[in-house]
């Protein structure tokens, strides 16, 4: 099944960002995304079959972080869902270009209902992404 046959609704989302020769090394090289069209004020990509947009918007609003796990998690933040050992391919990708996590990869919920390896890492403007990876995806939605 490819992506484009998947029950699953695609999302489209777009971000701002300061600098699109930033954006285009970050997520084109760090992150290992197909670029897709762009112009002068934004860029396409393919993050895992859906339509990611960076658009140039040098104005960036002020962040919010909420307390969890002891941790400042950046407030909005994005990211993927991926298989436990994708999740440590894109961890050792992350350490390997020199990324500075928000928050470290860690695992949450160990031995409970929900358990996940979760990370926490901005992009050059500022937006923050979150990646996990849970030890069984039945448990995505676990209360």
């Amino acid at each position: 099944m490819t992506t484009l046959d998947s029950p699953i609704p695609r999302f489209h989302l777009a971000v701002p960002v300061d600098d699109l020769d930033a954006a285009r090394a970050f997520y084109g090289k760090v992150l290992g995304l197909e670029q897709g069209r762009s112009s002068d004020t934004w860029i396409d990509w393919n993050l895992h079959g859906h339509q990611f947009v960076t658009h140039l918007a040098p104005e960036r609003q002020r962040r919010i972080h909420n307390p969890v796990d002891g941790h400042d998690v950046p407030v909005p933040h994005f990211g993927l869902i991926l298989a436990v050992p994708e999740f440590h391919t894109l961890a050792e990708r992350l350490r390997a270009a020199g990324t500075r996590f928000v928050i470290e990869p860690y695992v949450r919920f160990e031995g409970e209902p929900g358990e996940q390896w979760t990370m926490f890492l901005l992009d050059p403007a500022g937006n923050a992404l979150e990646f996990k990876a849970f030890a069984d995806d039945s448990q995505v939605f676990a209360a």
